[in-house]
């Protein structure tokens, strides 16, 4: 199944919906950052997430960005998405290994631990709106849960899900976000809230090879579906030699001319991809 993201209402426009199949593009996150099982799992999920909450931007110039400062061995995790579901991301510590939980699967409660989940919306306005909630879990989707409904009162249900090969390879990933309308009928919402309850956790589901539009189906069966936008999610880091360059000039005049009295070049590396760019003394000279 290729990665694939859908968006549309339900019960007579009284739920939105969006939902994502995301393999290659966290087995993509996986191979460019080295991660270990279970950092693969919790950067995964916030990737995921990241792809979906990106695609409700209404400006194709508007960034968001999740980030998660914790206690937990995994030391936070940083995402950044656009309004094309293309997202980039790292965790601090990508070598995190944990033994696996009382459930017997990957340990991402346990990587993160307690802290503190922010979302920053840049939408072209003097400041960016940041909203912030507390880490409920760990488990990233209930935290997103709680983090909507808490930051910016909307009813919403998050389900994020990342299953690993043997092999420690990416076998499945994906994950919904489901919202109520400020206008959604009371029934309604009782009803939803009965079958998210009993519905099985969607790694399952994508292990059975069901599309995202086959879960959605299933969940809001015996409604009205109807599918508005359908985009591709991928891994998308935007990094160039011209970007690090006005980065390296930000830091002020007085350490790069340390950095040219040195007389040795520089090397700065992105984040999001590991990309690795290289400035001589000239370079340095030209900034000032």
């Amino acid at each position: 199944m290729n990665d694939i993201l859908i968006q549309g209402m339900a019960a007579d426009n009284q739920v939105r919906f969006f939902c994502a199949y995301t393999k290659s593009l966290c087995e993509t996150a996986r191979q460019l950052h080295n991660t270990s099982p279970v950092a693969t799992a919790a950067l995964g999920r916030l990737l995921t997430a990241g792809s979906i909450m990106g695609s409700m931007c209404k400006n194709d110039s508007d960034i968001l960005t999740i980030q998660i400062q914790c206690s937990g061995p995994i030391k936070g995790l940083t995402v950044t998405a656009n309004a094309k579901a293309q997202v980039k991301g790292y965790a601090n510590n990508p070598d995190v290994m944990l033994p696996a939980s009382p459930k017997g699967k990957l340990d991402v409660g346990g990587a993160l631990g307690s802290g503190i989940i922010s979302v920053i919306k840049d939408i072209g306005l003097k400041e960016p709106y940041v909203g912030q909630s507390d880490l409920v879990t760990g488990e990233i989707a209930e935290d997103l849960t709680y983090y909507f409904a808490a930051s910016e009162q909307i009813p919403t249900s998050v389900a994020l899900g990342v299953l690993m090969e043997k092999n420690n390879t990416v076998k499945h990933a994906g994950g919904f976000i489901i919202q109520l309308m400020p206008f959604a009928e009371e029934r309604i919402i009782s009803d939803l809230e009965t079958r998210l309850k009993g519905y099985s956790s969607i790694t399952s589901l994508m292990d059975k090879g069901m599309t995202p539009k086959q879960m959605m189906q299933q969940l809001f069966d015996g409604y009205d579906v109807n599918y508005t936008t359908e985009v591709t999610p991928a891994y998308h880091c935007d990094c160039s030699k011209e970007r690090v360059y006005k980065a390296v000039m930000s830091i002020g005049k007085k350490d790069i001319e340390e950095m040219i009295a040195d007389g040795e070049p520089i090397r700065v590396e992105c984040h999001f991809c590991n990309k690795s760019y290289t400035f001589d003394t000239d370079d340095l000279k030209s900034m000032l």
